[in-house]
């Protein structure tokens, strides 16, 4: 184990001094789709902006969150475009393409489609699972021998208890 990360290091340190550290160009990060609002609900609005097309514009994809093609289109600082993601559209993290109209220079940004308008608080759906209750489960039969069981019950329990009142004894 010594002996691989030695290798490893060392591996390392002889491309570092060769120059070999591969590092971000700049304006690295200008190659991404910027999405406003980055999480959305079904049916809301996108607005997409990129300065990596804003020569010539470009082409949008948004077919993975179900929206189809949208253009972007070119100004002064950016390229921008806008979208509606359909009502329909399931949650989750879509990624979102276009590629520029001066070269075909491909950009992404990632969408997430939430069903709560806070991201990240999701309602609980179902029953909760604590152990009390349900023990007959949902069965209509088994419902109405349990409530017919309790029905009886009561109402012996209550003539017994009137009957004792009565001096009539048990």
């Amino acid at each position: 184990m010594r002996r691989t990360a030695r290798l490893l290091t060392g591996t390392a340190l002889a491309a570092g001094a060769m120059g070999l550290v591969v590092t971000p160009a700049a304006g690295a990060g200008a190659g991404r789709l910027e999405l406003g609002p980055a999480s959305v609900l079904p049916g809301e609005e996108v607005t997409v902006t990129t300065t990596a097309c804003r020569d010539g514009g470009a082409a949008g994809d948004a077919s993975a969150v179900g929206a189809g093609t949208f253009t972007l289109a070119p100004g002064e600082r950016k390229a921008s475009g806008r979208f509606r993601v359909p009502p329909s559209a399931q949650p989750g993290t879509y990624e979102i393409v276009a590629a520029c109209a001066g070269g075909g220079r491909r950009v992404t940004g990632d969408l997430v489609v939430t069903l709560t308008s806070t991201p990240g608080q999701v309602h609980p759906k179902g029953s909760v699972k604590t152990g009390v209750g349900g023990a007959l489960g949902t069965d209509p039969v088994r419902t109405a021998a349990g409530v017919t069981a309790l029905a009886v019950a009561a109402a012996g329990g209550t003539w017994l208890l009137h009957r004792r009142a009565r001096g009539d004894g048990i």
